[in-house]
């Protein structure tokens, strides 16, 4: 039973991420903003809201039990990133490998990339550094903290500015095919594409809970610990809108969109979670939680490094995947 409910939540949003993708299209090319902005901010922070949820719930209103409350926060807002720097990325290039082979490159917009990488890098060596900093230094760890905070704001500032150069140099937000809603007789206006959005976003949400509740049950009767289950497994429901939506979009060849929904989403997670889990739980570098952060950040600066050197191959990211693979061998072993 708890197999079908599991299978039931993902076909759930699968749909819903078709259904927010092709709204969003609609969005970012009635307000004229570039693909950077569509996926770097509007789809990234909207799929983010499942796992967003998860570490906080969990900090605030969680289990009767404090440690293990905490122990779910910090594998949630860890385990994000991680799953998406490596696995995410990864199976971007797998959903591509057929149509464009081994050696067929990758076209996301360089600029918007590049920022989102070096944003997310300098963040989440913040929160690394802050495991290190003594439980006594709290105004220490509260300023690293409201750094990671402060560095979300500057990103988004950034990336809005940028979008009319973008625009201007034919990197708009172009829909691929009419609206959903639209086919049953519905205008194409703001307000429609609005309710398109929030029932996708609803679906995803409904779909990621559903997921998770179904996930928990299951790795109780295998006996995975909170800490683990946090890292490793609630990670793979609430990032499936990411990797579906990235799919999707790669797929038909948009591949600032695709990339952007990913790495945007990697700078969200990897400073205002973060930022969180600093001043609410212990932050201390158990061996888990220290190979995460250390493993995440050498996904991101690989990343960084390949679109630097400006040739992006679909084999490149097979490297972020073996690199999520190298993780849970030396976690699981």
């Amino acid at each position: 039973m708890v197999f079908l409910e599991l299978l039931v939540m993902l076909l759930v949003i699968l749909v819903a991420a078709e259904v927010f993708t092709n709204a969003l299209e609609h969005l970012g090319e009635k307000l004229g903003i570039s693909e950077g902005v569509t996926g770097s901010l509007f789809a990234a922070v909207g799929t983010a809201l499942p796992e967003t949820s998860v570490p906080l719930l969990a900090l605030l209103a969680g289990t009767q039990n404090a440690a293990t409350n905490e122990e779910i926060g910090v594998g949630a807002i860890l385990g994000a990133p991680l799953m998406l720097a490596t696995l995410s990325i990864c199976l971007m290039a797998v959903s591509v490998w057929k149509h464009r082979g081994t050696q067929g490159h990758l076209r996301p917009e360089r600029t918007g990339l590049m920022r989102d990488l070096n944003f997310f890098i300098i963040a989440f060596s913040f929160a690394a550094i802050a495991m290190f900093v003594p439980h006594t230094l709290i105004a220490v760890r509260y300023s690293l903290g409201f750094c990671m905070v402060l560095i979300y704001f500057v990103y988004v500032m950034l990336t809005l500015r940028a979008s009319k150069a973008l625009v201007n140099d034919g990197h708009a937000t172009e829909a691929g095919g009419e609206m959903f809603l639209c086919k049953v007789g519905l205008p194409n206006n703001m307000g429609v594409i609005v309710v398109q959005l929030l029932l996708g976003l609803g679906l995803l949400v409904a779909g990621a809970k559903g997921f998770i509740g179904g996930v928990e049950e299951a790795s109780h009767l295998l006996g995975i610990s909170a800490l683990l289950l946090s890292l490793l497994i609630i990670p793979i429901a609430t990032e499936l809108p990411e990797k579906v939506n990235s799919i999707l979009w790669i797929r038909k060849g948009k591949d600032t969109l695709a990339f952007g929904n990913i790495t945007g989403a990697m700078v969200f997670q990897g400073t205002l979670l973060p930022a969180i889990g600093i001043m609410l739980t212990p932050w201390a570098p158990s061996k888990e939680v220290l190979l995460a952060i250390l493993l995440t950040l050498a996904a991101a600066i690989w990343l960084r490094y390949l679109v630097a050197k400006g040739g992006l191959r679909v084999w490149h990211l097979l490297v972020n995947g073996a690199i999520y693979v190298t993780y849970l061998l030396l976690v699981l072993t």
